[in-house]
């Protein structure tokens, strides 16, 4: 990957631009890093890994029906073996 000040970026785009087809450009501004350019396919794959990745939430953002319905589950006696491990 390689680095370029917002100043260059801006000034070189249509290079940058080709230079993101095969590796991500960081952007750099006053000393950090503002963003990334990448391919359309990068960026794709990206958004697709996204969808993929599990969301979890706090206790606190459930409503009271999925509260209970938490509450309530029960697992599956097949499995009952696996409560014993704790259990040591």
């Amino acid at each position: 990957m390689i680095e370029v000040p917002a100043t260059e970026f801006a000034r070189h785009f249509g290079r940058y631009r080709e230079v993101a087809q095969h590796e991500p450009v960081a952007v750099r501004s006053h000393d950090r890093i503002s963003g990334y350019f990448v391919s359309a396919r990068e960026f794709d794959e990206l958004q697709r890994l996204k969808a993929m990745a599990p969301h979890a939430l706090a206790a606190s953002e459930l409503d009271d029906d999925m509260l209970r319905a938490i509450a309530g589950a029960r697992v599956d006696d097949r499995h009952a073996h696996l409560d014993r491990l704790l259990d040591d």
